[in-house]
């Protein structure tokens, strides 16, 4: 996707907030997130087949899927969530959707020409290559789950005011 090459979507907080949704929407978990020119490969493991509540009753299998996404799916993603905004609660889960949204800020702040990352029980690793004078620098950060509990936790504080004024560049 080379989101700060040209792209036309070049906020990776809204991105990933809103592919977060997207596979929050599926049930995914353990996620590798893969950077392509074109958008994004994710892999995760998603629970099929799951019945019943008892003891003895089948508690689904667990695979892994693989999925392409293009710049076009993200626009869509980004799309749909900006219109289900304030509609009111949703009562889906926000796993990844808040977890990817703090992710992405951070990103924007770094600037990366390009990210992979892996998730893991709540704990993410992730590669960024960032341009310099001297080339790329490639760079692994390490999220625990109490560092995304404590960036959730602050992101409304660091949210923009749409009614605020930008001064000029």
């Amino acid at each position: 996707m080379r989101i700060y090459e040209g792209s036309p979507r070049q906020d990776w907080e809204e991105v990933l907030r809103s592919v977060g949704a997207y596979l929050d929407d599926r049930g995914m978990r353990n996620l590798v997130f893969l950077e392509t020119d074109t958008g994004f490969i994710i892999q995760g493991t998603v629970v099929q087949d799951a019945s019943g509540s008892g003891w003895g009753e089948a508690l689904g299998t667990a695979t892994r899927q693989t999925i392409t996404l293009q710049d076009e799916d993200a626009a869509r993603f980004m799309d749909e969530a900006l219109a289900r905004r304030g509609t009111g609660p949703d009562p889906a889960p926000h796993h990844f959707e808040a977890q990817l949204r703090v992710i992405g800020k951070y990103l924007d702040d770094q600037k990366p020409r390009d990210i992979f990352f892996f998730e893991l029980d709540g704990s993410y690793v992730i590669r960024l290559a960032i341009s310099g004078q001297t080339g790329l620098k490639q760079t692994l950060v390490e999220f625990t789950p109490d560092d995304i509990a404590t960036l959730i936790a602050k992101a409304p504080a660091l949210r923009r005011d749409p009614n605020a004024k930008q001064s000029p560049a």
